[in-house]
């Protein structure tokens, strides 16, 4: 008879009970898939395993806090902290070459690194798109109308005015309080909007 496979949400519970056994299976069930997506995106172990590292800490701080939602599986909670840890690197991390030009014999393919930059550019243009739009639904109705308006659409003031019925002034007083409202937003959450 073969034992039955104790499930993520069962060990979960486990571990919020206080038996530390209940992470540590948690952590070695799902370790290897975590990781190899860390380190598919980053190319450098090194850095993969601090990313995983901090996956899993950040994990575990959430889950002690009480934070955590059993929305759907653990898997796929933990697979988007480490791709949000992952997103946060290369934010910070703009990996410009740097030139050393002290020596004679200088070559400037000696001091680039080839890099799959197109690719975390896409991954962090795309999160941010993503960070802007969830920001946009905390906006008041008013405003979230005339950004989309302006932004997405590409809607003159004149014509958002006429849209909405009011005022032209109006429309700019409400996209001006839009991107005040944003930036507060953006600082509160402390939201990282750079490629």
């Amino acid at each position: 008879m073969r034992a039955k496979k104790i499930s993520d949400k069962e060990l979960i519970g486990k571990y919020l009970d206080g038996d530390e056994v209940g992470i540590e299976i948690l952590i070695n069930r799902h370790k290897n898939r975590v990781f190899a997506y860390i380190l598919m995106l980053v190319k450098d172990k090194q850095l993969a395993d601090d990313i995983f590292q901090e996956t899993f800490i950040k994990a575990i701080n959430t889950l002690k806090s009480g934070s955590y939602k059993e929305e759907g599986k653990f898997i796929q909670w933990i697979m988007r902290i480490a791709h949000n840890l992952v997103i946060d690197h290369f934010r910070k991390s703009k990996r410009i070459p740097i030139i050393d030009n002290k020596s004679d014999t200088f070559n400037i393919f000696d001091t680039l690194k080839y890099t799959d930059k197109p690719i975390e550019d896409k991954m962090i243009k795309e999160q941010i798109y993503k960070d802007i739009k969830n920001l946009i639904e905390f906006l008041p109705k008013e405003q979230k109308e005339v950004l989309f308006m302006r932004h997405f659409a590409n809607m003159s003031f004149k014509d958002i005015a006429e849209q909405t019925d009011v005022s032209i002034n109006t429309a700019l007083g409400r996209m001006r309080y839009a991107l005040i409202n944003l930036r507060k937003l953006i600082t509160e959450k402390k939201i990282i909007l750079n490629v």
